[in-house]
């Protein structure tokens, strides 16, 4: 279809929390109709169909994506689901894929993922929605608009580097307008068992890189965490802060005679995030364009991920492109050099 008058046909796989969000971005557009849904659970597509309409439902999605004659599919599932899903939708006729990240439990996963829909044509986003929020805009336009001279350093902390860090490695890339990654180097530690998506996470790990321009990232995670400050912006005349757990001053800025807490220019709220992504996909499907939220920037985020626990594996600094295609994180589970028996 490309008619910006016509509602593309919209499924949803996975009817959880993250489901719901995308299926309210998909009803809130005219431009897009939800159909159907996929969930093994009875209860919970039962409740998605309550609150989103009397929707076709499956148990099984490859039977949906035979079925149905959809342009939309958004994968909502656990991570480690992503590629076997992604890989049936891709050939299916759909014009697009709208995910959930992280990506995949390994680089090789993630990089098959981003080229089974290039080969298939089919465009690929995940869902690092924080690129519309407010506050996350109105700071890019702070240094867009040089209120803090050249950006020379980015820092972010949040609890680990695979599931909160694919946002904030993605927001540096964001930040520094997509400027790509020379090195990386990092350290991880496991020193208890902890999941999400049903893929381990490291308790606290650090990851510093440089972009080929020059500005250097700095993420930390665990026990490394500031008070509440999630990301600073160094420039070479002044700071940038992102403090998103104040709902009184979440943006701050300092130019050497105090901080000051400027107002929003763009963007929406929290809970308008992923609504923003529906929408800007379905606008690039109208103008050919690329999404903020494209499988090539999200691919890059994840590059730093595994390329942080390459580097812990191999106590070195990682050159990009990263030639591995394991997680060797998993990897250094599995062989016990790492984990809360570690010596």
């Amino acid at each position: 279809m490309n008619s910006s008058t016509t509602a593309r046909n919209v499924a949803v796989i996975g009817c959880g929390g993250r489901g719901r969000a995308h299926a309210e971005g998909w009803q809130h557009d005219e431009r897009s109709q939800l159909v159907a849904c996929a969930d093994p659970v009875e209860a919970s597509r039962d409740e998605f169909c309550e609150r989103f309409g009397d929707l076709r439902r499956y148990t099984d999605y490859g039977e949906m994506l035979k079925a149905e004659s959809l342009d939309i599919v958004s994968v909502c599932t656990w991570t480690g689901m992503h590629r076997e899903m992604i890989e049936a939708a891709a050939p299916s006729g759909v014009q697009a894929i709208h995910s959930e990240k992280p990506m995949a439990p390994t680089w090789g996963d993630a990089r098959a993922i981003h080229d089974a829909c290039q080969q298939a044509g089919v465009v690929l986003t995940l869902c690092h929605q924080r690129r519309f929020g407010h506050t996350f805009l109105t700071a890019r336009d702070l240094l867009r608009d040089g209120a803090i001279g050249d950006l020379r350093r980015i820092e972010a902390t949040c609890p680990n580097l695979f599931d909160w860090g694919t946002h904030w490695f993605d927001i540096c890339f964001f930040y520094n307008e997509e400027s790509s990654v020379e090195w990386v180097m990092g350290q991880i530690e496991v020193a208890e068992d902890r999941k999400v998506f049903d893929v381990p996470l490291e308790t606290s790990g650090l990851s510093w890189f440089r972009f080929t321009n020059g500005v250097e990232g700095l993420v930390t995670t665990g026990d490394a965490s500031d008070d509440g400050l999630h990301i600073r912006l160094i420039g070479s005349e002044g700071i940038v802060e992102l403090h998103l757990r104040d709902p009184e001053s979440p943006l701050r800025l300092w130019r050497g005679s105090g901080w000051e807490s400027p107002a929003f220019t763009q963007g929406v709220p929290d809970a308008e995030h992923t609504i923003a992504s529906c929408s800007d996909l379905l606008a690039c499907l109208d103008s050919g364009t690329e999404p903020e939220l494209s499988s090539r920037k999200a691919l890059a985020a994840t590059e730093l991920i595994f390329a942080t626990y390459e580097s812990s594996r191999r106590r070195c600094r990682i050159q990009l492109p990263l030639e591995t295609d394991d997680s060797a994180l998993l990897a250094m589970l599995a062989d016990g050099s790492i984990g809360p028996s570690a010596s």
